[in-house]
């Protein structure tokens, strides 16, 4: 589905290493590895899409890559820092390798650089959704760790972690195309929900897969959300719709005893939270699908169509 796009991505990836360019090596090393380490490109390929899907001039699709990409990338330096993470996409985390201190300032030189993409824009609105994404996004992070330490679990909470870990970029991809292409206000919303409901189903998935899925081909065990104390979606339905202390014990100690990991996915199985979180994912993702109906067919309509169905399958 990317064949549509390859031109705007190899252009991309140029010009975020121009981006990223910098006389300190240290900063100049931690920008090589996040050129090179690649990864899916979701945001930038959801910023091409919807450039196709409105007609949006080439420059303007190619801005709001970078500018969200690179919010994208200094959080995930920041995070890995507050995560005390081991890796990043099979590689030694940033800190890591280089210390917090370098870890820290390159993600703020990452930021400084969205700053410069934004002033050549020149739009005000563009800078004013992306000064709310870059708050929603520090706003579920805090409100992920804040909700794991109060033992505040409510499926509002998660629902707003998620779109603060994942869905609002991907709506702000979209919905910054719109915004620069002069779209009317039906498709800029219409764009801004496709992204917020396939990043709540992809987000979702993720967090499924995490419990549920097969470690040979995610390439990592599962039980890491656990481990790290958080509560996704079939966990909350043990905790808040069937009460079970047990649950909720191997969430508060981390998964830290033997065996943890192994019970609560049981206990996921028993009471049918993994066949609940699936068709939750699967309700995201067509309400995704159904955002896009005041677009006409197209090539990109139908591949944003196809990334939505994508979780579907990915769930079963």
């Amino acid at each position: 589905m990317f064949d549509l796009i390859q031109p705007d991505l190899t252009t991309f990836e140029r010009r975020l290493q121009e981006q990223l360019h910098s006389s300190v090596a240290f900063i100049e090393a931690i920008g090589d590895d996040l050129v090179g380490a690649g990864g899916k490109r979701l945001r930038p390929s959801l910023s091409f899409l919807a450039g196709r899907l409105l007609g949006a001039d080439a420059e303007d699709s190619q801005r709001v890559a970078l500018a969200v990409e690179l919010l994208h990338s200094a959080s995930l330096l920041h995070d890995d820092l507050i995560d005390d993470a081991q890796t990043r996409r099979g590689a030694q985390a940033a800190f890591r390798r280089y210390g917090n201190v370098v870890s820290v300032m390159s993600g703020d030189f990452m930021l400084a650089r969205v700053l410069g993409l934004l002033a050549d824009t020149g739009s005000t609105d563009f800078t004013r959704l992306m000064s709310h994404t870059a708050a929603a996004i520090c706003e579920g992070e805090v409100l992920q760790f804040q909700t794991a330490t109060l033992e505040d679990y409510s499926f509002q909470a998660y629902e707003d972690v998620i779109e603060g870990k994942t869905a609002v970029l991907l709506a702000s991809a979209l919905e910054g195309v719109a915004i620069l292409a002069g779209a009317p206000e039906a498709e800029r919303a219409a764009l801004r929900t496709f992204g917020m409901r396939y990043g709540r189903a992809f987000q979702m998935q993720d967090d499924y897969l995490d419990l549920l899925g097969d470690p040979a081909r995610l390439g990592k065990p599962v039980g890491g959300d656990l481990r790290e104390g958080k509560a996704t979606y079939a966990v909350l339905l043990l905790i808040l719709e069937h009460d079970l202390a047990e649950a909720r014990d191997i969430v508060r100690r981390h998964a830290s005893h033997d065996g943890d990991v192994q019970r609560m996915l049981a206990l996921v199985l028993e009471h049918g939270a993994d066949r609940r979180a699936r068709e939750r994912i699967r309700q995201e993702a067509e309400a995704a699908v159904a955002a896009l109906a005041p677009f006409a067919d197209s090539p990109a309509r139908r591949a944003l169509i196809a990334l939505a169905e994508q979780e579907i399958a990915r769930a079963r």
